[in-house]
């Protein structure tokens, strides 16, 4: 197509994608920046203006005018359970970006009513309470009024659960279900169980509760995957590195997006790791596999990263700040060397997951240990994950074993029960990100998501430049945050450092993968309080439009309708965009309007259980009392 002035022209070498009239951060520094850019045949081909790109113009070439909008390289989620995710994305109702829990409330009735018989209506994480107006949880008793048929399950984050009662009798909970090891089912006076359940610290408990909950057909599993992706490119997300996870067994779990590639469905880029699920049979599973796969099988598309994020079960420090630090056992390190050791030997790289420092100081002795033996560095990739607590001593080892590190903000969401339990102090360095930097280590950041923080990264981006959790807390001074080409680079650069493709991914130059995003506002420039509303208007990975809004809709490909029909996706969507700052006055005194009422209905909550004055009085201002 012509646009100003560019004259499609035969040529064997056309592009396929072009980009014109943009404001392109590329990452690299031999070009910062562009004004346009063309892809042929999955790569970038051209790095420029108008004037370099006209001659790979050609008849079927896509010409993109990006109305002086900010590009920038496909980000890329460096800790995210995508696959888990996918797997389930559809039967979930995301309370993402609600701001409020009487709207959250109320979805969850709307969706208890559409949901057939012997199916649950489950919210599980990428919320917290700070997020809310009322600053709460629901209680068993809303979500039991909401829906009283309905079997209810809402996570939130790795500290609780809360059931209504049907959900209650599904999981078949009574009074004599015994306590399970490392949680607590609240009960009341007669030892009926409440409906709440407690991550004490660890969450089995209620993981293990959720995979009571049906799923989905394979068929359905794989329109569920390819909806969620198409949700994270919407985001500008086009590539994720799967941090496995509880309950995601291999090979059985990992067929959908494997299928998904060799159909050439993929919308994104995914590098996956492996996770020993059955505790006491880690070594077992991790010989299988090596005989099994090897690291970087696959393709662009899909590949093996590792192993982890755990590698032995009893190696792994909870993190729900609302309890104690947990207490490894005393010699979990003798299983765990056995672990590395095989890992090491046959080229596999793998993560950790590693909340506290504790836990950091004890693997890396065992790393030093295999260290006088030449395993490390050995030139295979290996990070740890999370590091909330990590110590400088800590980090200078890691640097001299040639590891790299993983951060995802956590903080954002969990944030103020660390600060409760550790302090503010201890809080300004949770992860010490800066510090990290500073010792020429490869930061990735990442989310975490789906069952503690929100898949969408600009709230990720967010955190580390403000230090701001979703309840507008500043905890990380500005000493521990990083500027914003910083925090981006972490999202895209350090991401393809962690799988081994800083060569060919993570910047916009010619021979890289054609992986971008043009945002619906500029990062650059968009206010701090702003940078979470950002969208990508255009998505494209490897020269392919996956995800298209405002002037582009309709160049995606098409999707397949949302399966099952009751989906809460196809009802409400995925994350949930909030209002930005800078409103026009009646919108904002809308806002003001739903605060209020909010405000008095939480008011009223309060007085009905003793925490606050009779809210039934009325209230005169004294200015105008008698």
């Amino acid at each position: 197509m012509p646009v100003g002035g560019l004259i499609p022209r035969a040529a064997d070498d056309a592009a396929d994608v072009i980009v014109r009239n943009a404001k392109i951060h590329t990452g690299d520094s031999s070009r910062p920046h562009a004004g346009a850019l063309a892809i042929r045949d999955g790569r970038v081909a051209v790095v420029g203006d108008d004037a370099d790109i006209a001659p790979f113009v050609g008849p079927a070439t896509t010409v993109v005018d990006a109305l002086g909008r900010r590009v920038v390289p496909g980000l890329n989620d460096a800790h995210l359970h995508v696959i888990r995710g996918g797997l389930n994305y559809v039967l979930e109702l995301r309370w993402d970006g609600v701001t409020s829990l009487r709207q959250g409330l109320a979805m969850l009735r709307e969706q208890a009513a559409r949901t057939p018989k012997g199916q649950w209506v489950r919210v599980v994480g990428g919320w917290s309470a700070e997020q809310f107006a009322e600053r709460r949880l629901p209680t068993p008793s809303e979500m039991n009024a909401a829906a009283p048929d309905t079997p209810v399950f809402v996570l939130h984050l790795y500290q609780t659960a809360i059931l209504n009662r049907a959900a209650l009798q599904a999981v078949g909970y009574t009074r004599d279900t015994p306590e399970p090891k490392g949680g607590q089912i609240v009960r009341g006076r007669g030892g009926e169980p409440t409906g709440m359940l407690l991550a004490a610290p660890s969450a089995l408990v209620l993981y293990s509760t959720l995979a009571k909950a049906p799923t989905l057909g394979d068929e359905d599993k794989k329109t569920s995957t390819r909806h969620f992706l198409r949700e994270l490119n919407r985001f500008g997300l086009t590539s994720a590195i799967d941090a496995a996870g509880g309950f995601q067994n291999f090979p059985d779990n990992y067929s959908v997006v494997t299928e998904l590639a060799q159909e050439g469905l993929l919308s994104l880029r995914i590098a996956y790791h492996l996770f020993p699920q059955t505790p006491g049979q880690e070594l077992d599973d991790l010989a299988r596999w090596i005989e099994m796969v090897r690291p970087e099988d696959g393709d662009e598309w899909l590949r093996l990263n590792g192993a982890g994020e755990n590698l032995i079960w009893a190696a792994a420090d909870f993190e729900n700040f609302a309890e104690p630090r947990p207490e490894l056992g005393r010699h979990y390190e003798a299983e765990f060397e056995k672990a590395v050791r095989l890992l090491m030997e046959h080229g596999w790289g793998f993560r950790l997951h590693a909340t506290y420092d504790e836990t950091i100081r004890r693997d890396l002795a065992v790393f030093e240990k295999l260290a006088a033996e030449g395993l490390f560095p050995g030139g295979n990739r290996w990070l740890f994950d999370h590091a909330e607590t990590v110590s400088r001593d800590s980090l200078d080892r890691v640097a001299a074993l040639g590891g790299a590190m993983s951060v995802q903000n956590r903080m954002s969401f969990q944030g103020e029960a660390f600060t409760r339990r550790y302090g503010l102090g201890a809080a300004a360095e949770a992860p010490p990100v800066r510090a990290m930097l500073e010792r020429g280590l490869t930061v990735g950041a990442g989310s975490d998501a789906t069952r503690v923080s929100t898949y969408n990264p600009w709230v990720a981006l967010h955190w580390l430049v403000t230090g701001r959790t979703l309840g507008g807390a500043v905890l990380r001074p500005p000493q521990n945050r990083v500027d914003r080409e910083t925090a981006l680079a972490m999202y895209t650069k350090a991401g393809a450092a962690l799988t081994g493709e800083e060569e060919v991914k993570g910047i916009l130059r010619p021979g890289f993968l054609g992986d971008l995003a043009i945002l619906s506002d500029d990062y650059f420039t968009v206010p701090e309080q702003d940078i979470p509303h950002i969208e990508s208007v255009l998505t494209v990975v490897g020269g392919r439009i996956v995800h298209a809004a405002a002037e582009y809709e309709g160049l995606d490909e098409e999707l397949p309708a949302i399966s099952p029909s009751w989906s809460p996706v196809a009802q409400f969507g995925g994350y949930r965009s909030s209002p930005r700052s800078g409103l026009p006055g009646v919108r904002q005194a809308e806002l003001l309007g739903q605060a209020i009422a909010e405000s008095e209905e939480h008011l009223l909550w309060r007085a009905r259980r003793g925490l606050a004055p009779d809210a039934s009085r009325t209230f005169f201002d004294p200015c105008f009392s008698p």
